[in-house]
């Protein structure tokens, strides 16, 4: 194992999402102000006393605000995430270890799935179910579904091959021992990598989807719905859009780096070619 030190990306990364994590738990137990408390009479503050990041057109606090849409990004993040991770490892390792028709028509279905973007699912669900942010951890999750299957089959694909799963065989262990007890353990590193880079296209997707009005919706913070709100305020108030994303960035940025690191940092092979 490389020492992780020797990673820059790595050490950056992980500076940038302890810090997304951070502000999400410190938004369960602390804010500056109620992120819900509107005071008109201190609409569009700048920086300073008592509002270290200004107010928005509401008058309420946008750091509260920050803070507690880091939690809320966070969570659909984990939540959608997990969802195409639990799902789509299962369905690449079965197309795994069946081959032949169940393999084929996993694959069309992942391809199939690959048509409808997040986005595009959140609008139809929304047609159907109304916005939200339950429909949008939902849209998400299904769109990352074949991004898992297809890593996993890949990856299974190649280890079926190798000189211990034919050991295992010999051994007389069937398809699905051998998938569990030596496929599964091997592919862990991929997985974790694909889940971290998968974590920040959610937060992305998320923002997106508020800032459409189909994501998280009022009164709960969000990002991207900050972001929609200050659009018409960009000559009067410029910072209120500067700083969700700032936030944005910071956090993708961050999730990015992370998993390039980690990539580095399970894989060596990887660092003797940079």
């Amino acid at each position: 194992m490389i020492a992780p030190f020797r990673h820059p990306s790595l050490i950056i990364g992980a500076a940038f999402s302890l810090v997304l994590v951070a502000a999400a738990l410190l938004s369960w137990i602390w804010t500056p102000h109620s992120p819900f408390e509107m005071n008109l009479e201190h609409r569009l503050l700048p920086p300073g006393a008592p509002y270290w990041l200004g107010t928005d057109p509401f008058g309420r606090d946008v750091l509260s605000l920050l803070l507690v849409g880091a939690r809320n990004s966070i969570l659909v993040g984990v939540i959608a995430v997990g969802i195409g991770l639990i799902v789509g490892t299962a369905l690449g390792l079965v197309a795994s270890a069946r081959r032949g028709w169940t393999e084929e028509v996993i694959m069309r279905l992942s391809d199939f799935t690959f048509a409808f973007p997040a986005i595009l699912s959140a609008i139809m669900m929304t047609a159907v179910f109304g916005p939200g942010i339950v429909n949008s951890i939902i849209a998400i999750g299904i769109f990352n579904i074949p991004t898992f299957a297809r890593i996993t089959r890949g990856s299974a694909n190649a280890l079926w091959a190798r000189e211990f799963v034919l050991a295992a065989r010999a051994c007389g262990k069937g398809p699905t021992s051998i998938t569990v007890e030596h496929i599964l353990p091997n592919i862990i590193p991929i997985l974790i990598v694909q889940a971290t880079i998968q974590f920040a296209i959610a937060i992305l997707a998320e923002a997106a989807l508020s800032y459409l009005g189909l994501g998280t919706q009022p009164p709960q913070p969000s990002w991207g719905r900050m972001l929609s709100d200050a659009q018409t305020l960009l000559f009067q108030a410029p910072l209120l859009a500067i700083w969700p994303g700032l936030a944005i960035a910071c956090a993708v940025l961050g999730l990015n780096l992370l998993g390039d690191g980690l990539r580095d940092l399970l894989d060596p092979r990887l660092a003797r070619h940079r």
